[in-house]
């Protein structure tokens, strides 16, 4: 590890688990499940119909009507997420709001300070919907809204002007990965000086028509949980059949060490390491040794400087498929060695559901919060493992002296990226 050490300073969370992070947290430790019956006509005649959604969460709390009105819902939570986050770090988010016009607004040098939205998808409800009208209303029905606000990279530009940061604003995309590949990109660029501070925003709403409908008929999906869907995400359990989609969005505010001590900031974590691979292997199933998520997992500790032994506990990927989960646990052993077997592993989806390209921020926030209080959430439905030899951290939460957490993140297309996060 090279350059300078990078702190978490901020959490922000919009989830089907809870708004804000101390819902979400409380919900994920205590072993409470997001995941329910699907409301709404469009997923009345669909294969699939259970998933994580976004309840009681109120726009007029964060935005005015117009400018809600003209975004998505994903877009709503991102702000809401990164708005809890500024607060938690210390930023008068009232003063801030509006493009950083008042005097000191931010603590740090505005061009010194970058957004990244990490998301597979983006606002795809607006892409949809246009589509419909498109075909329903002619070409001049289109909002002209939809080239602004329509694109993966747009929530972006959107906190930027809100904040009135003004270094680099962009979109990650790496499908699954790209809420830890959006940390990975805000570590390097602190760690090698290139900014001071980095807001983090993993965001995704997949939970549509569309994107159940093709997932389910490639039968990613776990399916045939309507009467009960609360035990439909079964990472590593022997009868697991896919992973359950939610929607949400989380937000990870990022900064030197330096900076954060000098304006008196709450450290609440280190951000260590970061890896990232490509399995280089097929569009949807996982390489069968985990060769990409191995090398993700090696690079991340590389990057902190530390061995396997150092890992207490890892926040694994652990979606509930069949393919999946077997190479991950064949992906942490190569990459770990011994130490595999002996450290405690977490599932969170389980409780959550899985939020794509948010879930690696999700994660990321999850872990911090094991570190905060010496406790590891636990997995559910865990009640048949598979896999023999291995230290699952099942059914309830488990206290742990806890000084590093290990949080993968794998997707579709072969991405991989791995986090390790510090006590502070």
């Amino acid at each position: 590890m090279n350059g300078r050490r990078v702190v978490i300073t901020g959490l922000g969370a919009v989830t089907p688990s809870g708004i804000g992070v101390p819902e979400l947290w409380n919900a994920v430790v205590h072993g409470r499940s997001a995941i329910t019956q699907l409301e709404g006509p469009e997923f009345d005649d669909l294969a699939v119909r259970i998933g994580g959604q976004v309840r009681g969460f109120d726009v007029s709390t964060v935005l005015d009507r117009s400018l809600a009105k003209r975004l998505s819902p994903v877009q709503h939570w991102a702000i809401a997420a990164a708005d809890e986050a500024l607060a938690q770090a210390g930023v008068d988010t009232a003063t801030v709001v509006g493009g950083g016009r008042s005097a000191g607004a931010l603590p740090w040098d505005a061009e010194r300070v970058a957004v990244v939205a990490a998301t597979g998808s983006g606002p795809i409800d607006a892409m949809q919907s246009a589509t419909r009208v498109l075909d329903e209303r002619g070409p001049r029905a289109v909002p002209l809204t939809l080239s602004i606000h329509g694109a993966p990279d747009s929530a972006a530009a959107l906190l930027s002007q809100r904040y009135g940061i003004r270094g680099p604003a962009q979109g990650v995309s790496a499908t699954c990965a790209s809420g830890a590949v959006g940390l990975g990109d805000g570590l390097r660029r602190i760690r090698h000086g290139y900014a001071d501070a980095v807001l983090v925003v993993g965001m995704e709403d997949c939970l549509n028509g569309v994107n159940l409908s093709s997932n389910a008929n490639m039968r990613a999906l776990a399916a045939g949980y309507e009467g009960a869907p609360e035990t439909a995400s079964r990472p590593f359990d022997r009868s697991r059949s896919g992973f359950v989609m939610s929607q949400g969005a989380a937000a990870i505010l990022i900064e030197s060490e330096e900076h954060a001590l000098a304006r008196g900031a709450d450290v609440l974590a280190v951000l260590a390491g970061f890896g990232s691979a490509s399995d280089a292997h097929h569009p949807t199933a996982p390489h069968p040794e985990g060769r990409g998520a191995a090398q993700a997992v090696r690079e991340c500790l590389a990057d902190a400087g530390v061995g396997p032994e150092a890992v207490d506990h890892i926040n694994a990927h652990g979606t509930g498929t069949p393919a999946g989960d077997a190479a991950e646990l064949l992906a942490l052993e190569a990459a770990l060695g011994e130490h595999a077997r002996r450290t405690p592993i977490s599932a969170t989806k389980s409780s959550t559901g899985h939020l794509l390209g948010a879930g690696g921020v999700i994660e990321a926030i999850i872990s911090v919060m094991a570190l905060r209080d010496q406790t590891l959430p636990p997995t559910l439905n865990l009640d048949d493992p598979e896999f023999d030899g291995w230290d699952f951290v099942a059914g309830e939460a488990r206290s742990a002296a806890v000084s590093r957490v290990l949080s993968t993140s794998f997707g579709f297309g072969g991405h991989n990226g791995a986090v390790l996060i510090e006590r502070a």
